[in-house]
């Protein structure tokens, strides 16, 4: 098969087409021809050497596919619902960026009803770690209010439409007010430009100092003592990536007075279980969503899977709006 390996730990161009032997589905897997994959935040990571697979994960980069199951465990199918020959969307541990790829039958989800390959891609890694992270890790309820900061990117997005469809108010964060405007028409309540404007001053004011009950980070550093300032009381913040940094200072009297939960996952090592419970509820609460237009996936850019480099520019400009798909 046709794979995009990294070369060596380093800049997008490290990123190169290679043949790899087809990989072979073993017990409670399925093997997928995959349409489109994914790119992600990770990906860049673990291309710059920063992001290591978990042992037995393929090195090959990528986190979702979408395509066709082409072989895999007839027992683990049946159970699951799933037949050879179904279309399909996948969270997986590596190897995404292949035309063959591997995936746990827990971790695959039928393509939505009207959904292409390429979209259905666009899935799996934003609304596992959204799922995950806003509903089940903070316990996003109907009435509070969520600041997301990155309000434009993969999850950005995911977070806007999937709080807004049950019952939230969504503030954002982003670099630009054309980013800003994005996120207002997705239906973001509130839209801050992080660069002009005190984002927690902001939450304050814009929730008439009450403060917000969730915030959902991918910045940490600096940031941390910022939201914890504008957390409500029993507010919970979620640390979902580390890009502003790994150290944080902040007011530890704020969290005892206002009952704080500060807490943070990764999604990449935990155990198949817990990635299939994650994908049950997602069939169960947020497939009827996408069917329904509710809430829809927002692509920037499509490009061959051959330019894979060129995706992991794209992505490290911070130019684009959603996300971006490389295409079989």
């Amino acid at each position: 098969m046709k794979a995009i390996e990294i070369s060596q730990p380093g800049a997008p161009e490290v990123l190169r087409l290679a043949e790899r032997p087809d990989p072979a589905p073993g017990p409670g897997e399925v093997l997928i021809r995959v349409a489109a994959s994914g790119v992600n935040r990770p990906d860049v990571l673990q291309r710059k050497g920063a992001y290591p697979p978990p042992p037995g994960a393929s090195d090959l980069p990528g986190l979702e596919v979408a395509g066709r199951i082409v072989a895999g465990d007839a027992a683990a199918l049946a159970q699951a619902g799933l037949a050879v020959g179904d279309e399909v969307c996948a969270l997986v541990a590596g190897g995404g960026y292949a035309e063959l790829c591997v995936a746990p039958v827990g971790q695959c989800l039928p393509l939505p009803r009207g959904f292409d390959g390429v979209e259905a891609a666009s899935l799996p890694e934003t609304f596992f770690t959204v799922w995950s992270n806003v509903f089940d890790r903070a316990r996003l309820q109907p009435g509070e209010t969520l600041l997301v900061q990155g309000g434009s990117s993969g999850i950005g997005v995911t977070a806007i439409q999937l709080a807004k469809a049950r019952g939230a108010t969504v503030i954002v964060t982003a670099g630009s007010q054309d980013k800003c405007d994005a996120c207002l028409a997705l239906g973001a309540d509130h839209a801050i430009v992080y660069r002009e404007q005190d984002f927690a001053a902001e939450a304050l004011r814009l929730t008439g100092g009450r403060g917000v009950d969730v915030v959902l980070d991918m910045v940490a550093g600096d940031y941390v003592a910022r939201e914890v300032s504008c957390l409500a009381e029993d507010g919970r913040l979620v640390i979902i990536a580390v890009q502003g940094g790994l150290k944080a200072t902040f007011d530890a009297g704020l969290v005892l007075r206002r009952r704080l939960v500060i807490t943070g996952s990764t999604l990449r090592p935990r155990p198949l279980a817990f990635k299939a419970a994650i994908a049950a509820a997602l069939r169960r609460e947020v497939w009827p969503l996408l069917e329904a237009g509710r809430v829809k996936p927002v692509i920037h850019a499509v490009l061959p899977a051959t330019q894979a480099a060129q995706a992991h520019a794209l992505m490290e400009s911070n130019q684009h709006i959603g996300k971006i798909v490389l295409k079989w």
